[in-house]
């Protein structure tokens, strides 16, 4: 795989990565395809070695979640995805997608669980220099005065997240 495929890759994983219950996790159609296998035969390996699943590694998703989760992935206007699912879904946090790759035994599996691996590393990364950061503006706060306290309100502002999902692009239908 050449650096270019494999940054390629890593971007497209990392946008199947979502925060559910506090945990980064991957959901299991998107990880059965990134190993090329249907979702089925992934769940099927994973109830045959369930002893390998503690609910640290994998956890199916209540009917709120999934449905939610659905809405923000979903595009697709027509279908409504998440509104008629018939198996609510397991996710899969970093070590229980390295452990259904290993229970798949393809090669393919490995070599995606290697990436998979690597971007939730990248993510943790991140994350840790987003709190030095927050710690260093900290620090600076205190040695200047209140003239710059607007500076570290917008800095502040920048760096939060938004607890509420971001407005949907493109048309919608509204229920009535």
């Amino acid at each position: 795989m050449t650096k270019r495929e494999s940054m390629i890759l890593a971007e497209r994983i990392m946008n199947l990565i979502f925060n559910i219950r506090g945990t980064k996790v991957i959901i299991d159609t998107d990880l059965a395809a990134l190993y090329g296998v249907s979702t089925k035969v992934l769940n099927q390996a994973v109830k045959r070695n369930i002893d390998r699943f503690p609910a640290s590694f994998m956890f199916r998703l209540k009917k709120n979640e999934a449905k939610e989760l659905f809405s923000l992935r979903s595009q697709n206007v027509t279908l409504k995805r998440g509104q008629h699912v018939k198996y609510l879904p397991y996710v899969f946090t970093e070590h229980g997608a390295l452990m259904s790759a290993n229970i798949l035994r393809s090669q393919q599996a490995i070599t995606i669980s290697i990436q998979i691996i690597e971007v939730f590393v990248r993510m943790r990364k991140l994350l840790i220099s987003y709190d030095d950061l927050a710690c260093k503006l900290d620090e600076m706060e205190k040695n200047y005065d209140y003239q710059f306290q607007q500076v570290f309100e917008t800095i502040r502002q920048l760096m939060t997240t938004p607890d509420t999902p971001r407005r949907k692009i493109g048309f919608q239908v509204r229920d009535e």
